[in-house]
């Protein structure tokens, strides 16, 4: 008996010290998940973002090249109504589609953002269509879905951590929309890539 009782201490130290393996080895692994199922949503995350990014930008292309045909402008390649209304409604199904996983990945700000740009393209398309409301010009619709466009780039990124600073291109964009021509007056369209 007395043998087991000067064992106990080092018997004891082995059993303290196996239950701590287990428990570090555990709150190690849980940790490690986790980081890596972070991961995974994140880079499913900027998947979504970025093919929602492309389809809009594929809509307010089309719509603005259907709208360069119906008015003439000088600036922008045009295309025609009949080759280019088939091809929106294939990116509407498109970016319907890639509203879905914004809303299932997005986090709220990222999801707001995203649709208040998609609501300023929206706008476009309807102008392209010929169904839109209000008198509001291209370059005013084109200038509102540019900073709907960078807000929602803003949020993508800071929801992703993405550093870097900022890739804003609004102001930019609506430097090309106001382009004066040479005769000094004005251009009231836009610019040749005023879109991109």
């Amino acid at each position: 008996m007395q043998i087991l009782i000067a064992q106990l201490p080092a018997l004891l130290g082995v059993l303290v010290g196996a239950l701590g393996t287990v428990l570090a080895t555990s709150v190690a692994d849980k940790r490690r998940w986790k980081r890596s199922l972070s991961v995974r949503w994140d880079e499913r995350r900027l998947d979504a973002y970025a093919e929602f990014a492309r389809v809009l930008k594929e809509i307010q292309a089309i719509s603005v090249r259907i709208l360069a045909a119906d008015t003439g402008d000088a600036h922008r390649s045009g295309m025609d109504p009949t080759v280019g209304l088939p091809r929106l409604a294939d990116a509407d199904v498109r970016h319907t589609l890639a509203w879905e996983n914004i809303l299932l990945l997005g986090d709220a700000s990222t999801v707001r953002a995203a649709q208040a740009w998609r609501d300023a393209v929206w706008s476009i398309e309807h102008l392209a269509r010929g169904v839109a409301n209000g008198d509001e010009s291209l370059s005013d619709r084109l200038h509102r879905a540019n900073e709907a466009r960078d807000a929602f780039y803003r949020a993508a990124r800071g929801g992703l951590d993405v550093s870097g600073g900022t890739v804003a291109q609004s102001e930019l964009l609506q430097q090309r929309l106001s382009v004066t021509r040479p005769d000094g007056s004005a251009r009231s369209g836009t610019s040749r890539r005023a879109d991109r």
